[in-house]
């Protein structure tokens, strides 16, 4: 085969595998907002917030996809499911969910990893450090905020991790992970 050719068939194969990177983004960001605004939202406090397992979904995203396509799938899901129900909270979401992506691993051949168990305890604290910080930058109050936020987000954070771990047992039996990077 001639370099020339080779070139081609890399390209072919490298736009094949972004346009389907482009796609699981997309629908990794449809899920997480319709996750995160419409199924299991549980309106909790006086502050806006909520209780949803849209994060489970921002867990799964990023274990399946390259980083910048789970930041992006994380920032747009998250945001556009604040904008629908708790406007407030999109500039601090989209910040926080992206940066909940960054202690998972794609690199594994499965989804439910040490690593990823782990990291889902990480994306708590992120969670429950990020929002601690915007609630005050919001109300402008550290006592309420510590114990509205870190209650809320403990809630959230656990059945988000339980879901994802539920999910994550049940795709790695039919071997996603492996199938998508077959495609």
């Amino acid at each position: 085969m001639s370099t020339q050719t080779k070139t081609t068939v890399n390209e072919k194969t490298s736009q094949s595998a972004k346009m389907r990177y482009l796609t699981l983004t997309g629908l990794m960001a449809a899920m997480i907002t319709m996750m995160t605004a419409y199924i299991c939202h549980i309106p909790i406090g006086v502050n806006g917030g909520y209780i949803h397992f849209g994060d489970s979904i921002i867990y799964l995203a990023a274990v399946l996809l390259p980083t910048p396509y789970a930041l992006a799938a994380a920032a747009i899901g998250g945001g556009l499911a604040d904008l629908m129900t708790a406007p407030m909270w999109a500039p601090a979401t989209i910040i926080i969910k992206m940066l909940i992506t960054i202690p998972f691993t794609n690199k594994s051949a499965k989804i439910i990893t040490p690593r990823n168990i782990i990291a889902t305890v990480i994306a708590y604290l992120i969670t429950g450090i990020g929002y601690f910080i915007a609630e005050y930058i919001i109300f402008g109050s550290f006592g309420s905020a510590l114990i509205a936020s870190l209650s809320g987000n403990l809630i959230q954070s656990v059945g988000s991790a339980i879901f994802f771990i539920i999910f994550g047992l049940a795709l790695d039996k039919v071997h996603l992970k492996s199938r998508l990077s077959n495609q």
